[in-house]
């Protein structure tokens, strides 16, 4: 069993979720057998390359595009934010997301633990869709207390 988990909420009238990285616990198969289950329209890497390969996931997103998902890789270290050119690469993400969202459409968002980065991207989210930094936290750390690690990242989040 992989312990591969989707924590997922209803944003604008669709679902956000966040999650770690299929593969990280040594099950990749299943894990992105469970992500594509999931049907998600969109999905949002935040991590490196680097941690995706060692992941095994280094197929990930020819795998999501054959599955008929759309996929982003925002590279971004661990306990940060995008910075440089995966601000922009953010922003094209981000305006898909919320378009999906709005429409009624699956986006998950992932990171190595699932909670820190891939939570910092959700609430940004949450905040582009309309909803209060302060209140949307809460929402999010009521499925994922984890969900963003440090005050750069609320920061970076609560800014739309």
């Amino acid at each position: 069993m992989s312990g591969f988990v989707i924590f997922a909420l209803p944003v604008a009238r669709g679902i956000l979720a966040i999650a770690p990285m299929p593969g990280r616990g040594g099950h990749y198969a299943e894990d992105i057998a469970h992500m594509k289950d999931w049907k998600p329209a969109l999905v949002i890497s935040m991590v490196t390359e680097v941690e995706m390969v060692a992941a095994g996931a280094g197929d990930l997103g020819p795998e999501l595009l054959n599955s008929g998902a759309r996929w982003h890789h925002i590279p971004c270290h661990d306990f940060g934010v995008p910075t440089g050119e995966a601000e922009a690469l953010w922003e094209a993400a981000s305006e898909r997301a919320c378009a999906a969202l709005k429409g009624g459409g699956r986006v998950l968002i992932h990171c190595m633990g699932g909670c820190g980065r891939s939570g910092t991207a959700a609430l940004k989210l949450m905040v582009a869709c309309g909803e209060k930094p302060g209140p949307a936290l809460e929402r999010l750390r009521a499925v994922r207390p984890c969900a963003v690690e440090t005050a750069a990242q609320y920061d970076w989040a609560r800014k739309r």
